[in-house]
């Protein structure tokens, strides 16, 4: 990059090749990928104890940060709301649903888990801050920097996130590490993302790799080792639902996409064929 008019103003010479990502569908109906940031080393799902935790979001929230070769480290935040024995209630959850991503429970009001979080950061490396509105991702930023940088906003009476970051940014920290604070996203469209989803079902892809047939879906097959799972009761029905859902609707997105770039082909053709046309 070579800058001009004292900074002002710049020019891009060449553009480096992702290492990791952040992506989603593309809100509404149009099938594409969102890039929502990129070479990302740690991922911090974020997910509130009192009103927002819900397994099979922080489901959808793994298989967006594994298909991206990003760590995931799950992060409970509120827990000075919760009575006691409740957090307990809230781990063993995420245990029984086969989730054994690393762990960190805070409380950005009290400062409880906050050391422990902040161990976790190393100089110069890149990390995210994901989760729904209202989870409390610009108020632990404002905790770590020791002052108020970022708008935050109570949620509602009904426990409804609101949005207080409307764009993303990226927080340097005294130790050197840079943080990223993203909005709340509503949606969360999985698309193309078979990979990821394998990476966080690891219990299901170990499960998969002794059916008795290569190509089981998993649904009716004979032979079927995530059935008969499901039916001893190893694996849990919710566990393989959401598991389904997320593939489902990850072929499903992913078929509509590569349709819409075969058409997106062929109309560039069109026009350059007309273009040439003309020009005779």
């Amino acid at each position: 990059m070579q800058l001009h008019n004292s900074g002002a103003s710049a020019v891009i010479h060449g553009v480096l090749p992702r290492k990791t990502f952040l992506r989603r569908k593309s809100p509404g109906k149009n099938v594409d990928f969102q890039m929502i940031a990129a070479n990302v080393d740690v991922a911090f799902i974020m997910q509130s104890c009192h009103f927002d935790f819900n397994l099979r979001r922080l489901d959808r929230y793994l298989v967006m940060v594994n298909d991206g070769h990003i760590e995931p480290v799950l992060v409970l935040s509120k827990i000075d709301l919760l009575v006691p024995g409740q957090l307990e209630q809230i781990l063993a959850s995420v245990t029984r649903a086969g989730i054994d991503t690393k762990t960190i429970a805070l409380s950005s009001t009290t400062g409880a888990g906050v050391d422990e979080f902040r161990q976790v950061l190393i100089p110069g490396k890149t990390y995210c801050l994901m989760g729904s509105s209202g989870v409390g991702k610009s108020t632990l930023i404002n905790r770590l920097i020791g002052r108020d940088a970022l708008e935050t906003k109570a949620v509602s009476g009904t426990g409804q996130g609101t949005h207080a970051t409307a764009r993303r940014q990226v927080v340097v920290l005294d130790q050197g590490a840079m943080l990223v604070d993203t909005p709340g996203m509503r949606e969360l469209g999985i698309l193309g993302a078979s990979g990821g989803i394998d990476d966080s079902f690891t219990d299901i892809r170990d499960l998969a790799s002794t059916c008795r047939f290569r190509d089981c879906s998993h649904t009716q097959e004979p032979g079927c080792s995530v059935l008969m799972a499901v039916e001893s009761g190893d694996l849990s029905e919710e566990r393989y639902r959401s598991y389904l859902k997320l593939k489902k609707e990850s072929d499903y997105h992913e078929t509509s996409y590569v349709e819409k770039r075969r058409k997106d082909r062929a109309f560039g053709r069109f026009i350059k064929s007309a273009m040439k046309h003309k020009r005779k």
